[in-house]
């Protein structure tokens, strides 16, 4: 006789039990496994690191992989969300600004910057469907991250904490650019702290220490990466996350003492590059790419000079406000979309982000009013953080189509499918039961 295996309860994995994670992990489906490993090779780019692996296109066939691996999931099947509409719009934009763009070459080649997030998206909110499926994906999140937090940290603290114009470099691919990389960390803190805190009760003190680095780290990279702005994203992360105590006497002095600190590990060359904030030629630069941009939108509302047309229409149209050799991309993510898309793209954008802002903090109190804790009710109460440090720091840099947006709004997705299904439903079933059984005692006790 064959004996069954025990399952695998969500207990353990709130006690981060690798071995019990991954019995439970060898278990699913062919799709929950390969969309896994794409997550891992897009975050981690061993393929990059180790060129000797680069032999074939590994993030293309782990999506391949997670799409035929649908087909044999049973647990597959269609999600419904507003931005699943709002994004398939988006692309059909995409498309009719690439068709009429000035550029049309120029604009169709690109195409795959936002396609892939597209199908990578309803790839992740079809598989990652139970909260097991979902705690392993986002520890993959976590621990390719703080793969880059905790050695990049350590490499700025070797330097003796010292300015390079370069700031920290990531491996090749989305998070090379010290900007970009500070806004993964942006992205990333807010959702590792979260984690730390609700397994904190779960979890010996090891793996909390652990578990708190991941934050921590993510915040010195943030600082040594020479980005200003995604150093003020960091300081509207830190004042929204506590706004409702932050006028309270320790939470002011807490305050001050932690920016202090912060302010005395930021070198000195970080420090003048904010008091020349707008006065040095780099800021004049992006002024005038912000000014010209919105002149774009302006000339062009319905579809915007074409799709990725930005920088070789401002080279032609703004030629004298170039004040380096050639023209970059708008450094905002706002003007980067209604300059090249136009202003309905613009609008759409905007409501995908309010949506999952407002719907976000909708459902962060339903699972705080829900009688029983869940792991998401933290995770809610820190996911919007994330998103605000991605909207300030994207003021300053182009990252339309970077993973960081697509991959929230996957996550968003998953975790409130997830919540519905297999917390706040089930706890309203209880609930009646609960009340119908009280009822029924109640009667019969009027019978006796």
């Amino acid at each position: 006789m064959i004996k069954k295996r025990k399952e695998v309860s969500l207990q353990e994995f709130y006690q981060l039990n690798i071995g019990a994670m991954w019995r439970h992990f060898k278990t699913e489906s062919l799709a929950f496994w390969m969309i896994c490993a794409y997550l891992f090779l897009e975050y981690v780019r061993p393929q990059s690191i180790y060129p000797f692996l680069d032999f074939l296109p590994w993030t293309q066939l782990a999506v391949l992989g997670a799409f035929i691996g649908c087909f044999n999931d049973k647990s597959v099947k269609w999600v419904s969300s507003p931005i699943n509409i709002w994004l398939i719009l988006f692309f059909i934009i995409i498309l009719l600004s690439s068709a009429f763009a000035y550029w049309p070459s120029f604009a169709f080649e690109r195409l795959e910057n936002f396609y892939t997030w597209l199908v990578i998206y309803f790839l992740i909110i079809s598989i990652v469907n139970t909260e097991k499926r979902f705690f392993i994906f986002i520890c993959i999140f976590f621990l390719a991250t703080f793969k880059l937090s905790l050695s990049l940290s350590i490499t700025w603290a070797k330097r003796g904490f010292a300015f390079t114009d370069w700031g920290l470099s990531g491996p090749p691919g989305f998070f090379q650019n010290s900007g970009e990389l500070a806004i993964q960390m942006l992205v990333f803190w807010p959702i590792a702290w979260a984690f730390a805190l609700y397994l904190k009760p779960h979890v010996s003190k090891a793996k909390y220490f652990i578990l708190l680095l991941m934050p921590f780290t993510a915040m010195m990279v943030i600082l040594g990466a020479s980005s200003r702005g995604a150093q003020l994203a960091l300081l509207v992360q830190l004042i929204v996350l506590n706004s409702r105590s932050l006028f309270r006497p320790k939470v002011l002095v807490s305050c001050a003492v932690v920016l202090s600190l912060l302010w005395a590990v930021l070198p000195q060359e970080q420090k003048d590059r904010f008091q020349v904030a707008g006065d040095d030629r780099t800021s004049i630069q992006r002024l005038l790419y912000w000014e010209n941009g919105i002149d774009m939108m302006n000339r062009h509302p319905g579809l915007g000079v074409g799709y990725f047309n930005y920088v070789p229409f401002y080279e032609r149209a703004y030629y004298e406000d170039m004040l380096y050799e050639s023209a970059e991309l708008p450094h905002n993510i706002f003007i980067q979309v209604g300059a090249d898309l136009g202003y309905p793209a613009l609008l759409l954008y905007l409501v995908m982000i309010s949506y999952a802002l407002l719907r976000t903090r909708k459902v962060a109190k339903m699972l705080k009013k829900n009688a029983e804790s869940s792991f998401f009710t933290t995770i809610f109460s820190y996911l919007n953080i994330s998103v605000i440090g991605f909207v300030v720091a994207g003021q300053f840099v182009s990252v339309v189509y970077y993973p960081f947006l697509w991959i929230h709004f996957a996550l968003f997705v998953c975790a409130s499918n997830i919540v519905f299904s297999e917390v706040l439903v089930p706890s309203r079933r209880k609930k009646k039961m609960h009340r119908l059984g009280q009822e029924s005692e109640g009667k019969e006790l009027r019978r006796v």
